[in-house]
């Protein structure tokens, strides 16, 4: 299992290393400040959640017809080229076409997925996913980091390293990665199972799902803000360079995997589920409105301890939609749930780096830089209000099931008289 954990770690340092410094390199291309280039940069965000929303269930699909091996070494080498077309972009048009295709070709994450789950029994897939996670949590830590250091050597230093791990990941697949679908259990490509918005139908299929759909929704929604504007809210507020902003990232993904690693069990086992969820919640809430109001650099990494405890959300939330559905439908759930995620990674970049372009720079409507977070902190609280009505709705509707069944006997009910 270490090669499939190498190739997703290489992966996603390509991917962690440019978020210092793509949003730099559009204002460099565009000439623009930050609050007038914040709307092009969440188009190019936009775009490549829109390619990965579309192409994800057909590389997947695609995968169970051919295979994970090919899937995986022609969407690294892709990539490879892919970066360098950005790093060698002499116009915005071309750092479009850069992000489509790399929204496309790193739709194949999935089938990484579905690599640990041809190679694992059913009984250690948890901790197999678990293994993953942690080898995108590893990536995602240490990218920003490093896109931080080269971004303050050259802007586009980060994008030849990125092509590098890309290259380095392909050759590791041909040279090492065996191929983990037998082809006698492959599938015929089915157009169905290729479509993004199939999986959602599920969500209306069981009480109270849809509900919790719904904080899902809501959660991945103002998470967006952070990917969306970080970037150019601290280079604009405070000053910040490539290398702050790569540290300061960096230092966020470590809080989060500390609190999901440390905290979550105990808060789950002292609080409960559902309580669990309101604490992530409502922390998330407050970490953004922390970030949009803090007045300097010092006192926004301080809002980063605070924030951390949103870590707490997703397993509680994951855990409580996971009872609601079959041991059949658990894939298809995580199916509807990236679908969502991916619908937010279309609406959220727009949304919040519009709302930066009306609230910083000459053109500000008020001088609040921080609007995204504190929008986001309102879409949080949303959230928090539904997880309560949900989770508060089942509990009721679970006692007065419970109530309702009469008390049976050894030989039967018991006589009312």
């Amino acid at each position: 299992m270490t090669f499939i954990y190498v190739t997703i770690i290489l992966d996603v340092l390509g991917f962690g290393i440019l978020i210092p410094v793509l949003a730099p390199l559009v204002l460099q291309l565009t000439g623009q400040d930050a609050a007038e280039g914040a709307v092009v940069y969440g188009l190019l965000l936009t775009i490549w959640s829109l390619m990965q929303f579309l192409f994800s269930p057909l590389v997947g699909a695609i995968s169970d017809r051919f295979g994970r091996r090919p899937v995986l070494i022609l969407s690294a080498i892709g990539l490879g080229f892919d970066y360098v077309i950005m790093a060698l972009a002499p116009t915005l048009a071309w750092l479009f076409v850069g992000r489509v295709l790399s929204g496309i070709l790193a739709s194949s994450y999935p089938s990484a997925s579905a690599y640990v789950a041809d190679v694992t029994p059913p009984d250690r897939r948890a901790g197999a996913f678990a293994m993953v996670g942690a080898a995108w949590g590893v990536g995602f830590i240490m990218g920003p980091a490093l896109g931080g250091l080269l971004g303050g050597i050259a802007l586009r230093l980060p994008f030849w390293a990125a092509a590098v791990m890309s290259f380095g990941s392909a050759a590791y697949g041909l040279l090492v990665l065996p191929e983990s679908l037998p082809k006698a259990t492959r599938k015929p490509f089915s157009v169905r199972s290729a479509n993004p918005l199939g999986s959602l139908s599920l969500l209306r299929s069981h009480p109270g799902l849809l509900g919790l759909a719904g904080v899902a929704f809501l959660n991945f929604l103002a998470f967006q803000v952070l990917p969306s504007v970080t970037v150019l809210y601290v280079g604009y507020r405070y000053g910040w360079g490539e290398l702050a902003v790569g540290l300061t990232l960096t230092l966020v993904g470590v809080c989060n995997i500390a609190v999901q690693a440390g905290l979550v069990k105990r808060f789950i086992k002292r609080l409960g589920e559902p309580r669990t969820l309101y604490v992530g919640l409502f922390a998330g809430m407050a970490g953004f409105v922390w970030y949009g109001l803090a007045p300097n650099g010092i006192a926004f990494l301080f809002g980063v301890l605070l924030f951390a405890f949103i870590g707490l959300v997703q397993p509680a939330l994951q855990s409580l939609m996971s009872r609601r559905v079959s041991p059949a439908e658990q894939g298809r759930l995580q199916g509807a749930n990236a679908s969502l995620m991916g619908l937010t990674g279309i609406l959220g970049p727009i949304i919040f780096t519009s709302v930066f372009s009306r609230f910083a720079g000459k053109s500000a409507i008020l001088d609040l830089p921080g609007a995204p977070y504190l929008l986001a902190a309102v879409v949080m609280l949303a959230a928090a209000g539904l997880a309560i009505r949900v989770t508060r709705t089942s509990a009721a509707e679970h006692r007065a099931v419970a109530t309702a069944v009469p008390p049976v006997a050894a030989d039967g009910p018991i006589d009312p008289r």
